[in-house]
């Protein structure tokens, strides 16, 4: 008897092929998103249960679980909607998708990038909208990225990588990281201790840190207050990191002169005020959304199944 899979959202083709193949899969075609109660519901009866992060595992949620579920299998690296601690009290494993996604997030990163530095919502409005007139010298002016000091905050394997593509841009990379990583990881970028000793050294600054107590609301207003003028601020991390309040004050007071954000407080009920700002460039959620990433993120998260299922330790274990 194949154990019987819950498939929260809709999945890639190949991946849900593989699931059908190996499993008793049941599968959201329509990509309904599962909340509380239904998500409970859709539960019984199943052994595993495959989610992405738009799911919550609350401790409340974990705890009312089927007996018969014994794995949560995470379609993201990420897992901060997950209790682990709940878990952990309750037998759950829980895994999740390392290392699949740092290419196409690192893409993502650079894009964030150049958008913001390089005005590309407003150009791209204003030839949407036929208000583009003619050439000027003085028209659409923004920040260049060639040359210009990095600082990236989370240097862990999504860090590196985004290192490594903006040292084609010739920049100076800058890194904090909760601890210093070794000095080939590190390439030349300079280690600071603390966010305070980085900040300073940012005419860019990148968030790739993880979702944790300690990290929420990460970018506040003394912070902000310590990057240099003009400094473009990215995240293609998790919204948690950033105090929408005191970034949005710095990019109307010109503090912050642009920022490119993939995530958000809350998303997609974003902060309003991002959606007035000319100087943001905004992207909904899609850092791993390559075709090849994708499908690498499926195929990990049915690898610590088949483990699992095997008697094995699933490789990628968080609880």
């Amino acid at each position: 008897m194949k154990p019987v899979v819950l498939v929260t959202r809709k999945l890639p083709d190949a991946v849900e092929d593989r699931l059908q193949r190996d499993y008793q899969a049941i599968l959201n075609p329509t990509d309904q998103l599962y909340r509380g109660d239904e998500l409970l519901a859709r539960a019984a009866g199943v052994d595993a249960i495959l989610p992405c992060h738009t799911e919550k595992f609350t401790a409340e949620v974990i705890d009312r679980l089927p007996e018969r579920v014994k794995i949560i299998a995470n379609f993201s690296v990420g897992y901060d909607h997950v209790d682990v601690a709940a878990a952990k009290r309750r037998g759950l494993v829980v895994t999740n998708t390392p290392d699949v996604l740092s290419d196409a997030t690192a893409e993502l990163t650079v894009m964030l990038m150049l958008g913001a530095a390089r005005r590309a919502s407003e150009g791209e409005r204003l030839v949407r909208s036929r208000q583009w007139r003619d050439w000027s010298p003085s028209f659409m002016v923004g920040v260049q990225m060639t040359g210009k000091r990095l600082g990236i905050i989370g240097f862990g394997r999504v860090g590196q990588v985004v290192a490594r593509r903006a040292r084609g841009f010739d920049m100076e990379i800058h890194y904090h990281n909760r601890r210093r990583v070794d000095p080939e990881l590190e390439a030349g970028a300079i280690y600071h201790a603390t966010p305070e000793e980085l900040l300073p050294h940012c005419d860019f600054l990148a968030l790739h840190c993880v979702a944790s107590p300690e990290t929420v609301g990460l970018l506040n207003r003394e912070r902000i207050a310590l990057l240099p003028d003009g400094a473009v601020v990215v995240n293609a991390s998790r919204g948690v990191v950033i105090d929408d309040e005191a970034l949005i004050a710095a990019l109307r007071s010109g503090k912050v002169y642009a920022a490119g954000l993939d995530v958000f407080n809350n998303e997609p009920e974003i902060h309003p005020a991002y959606r007035e700002l000319d100087n943001v460039f905004l992207m909904p959620h899609i850092g791993s959304a390559t075709r090849e990433t994708r499908d690498a993120m499926g195929f990990r998260a049915l690898d610590n199944l088949d483990a699992y299922f095997a008697g094995r330790e699933p490789g990628d274990r968080v609880a």
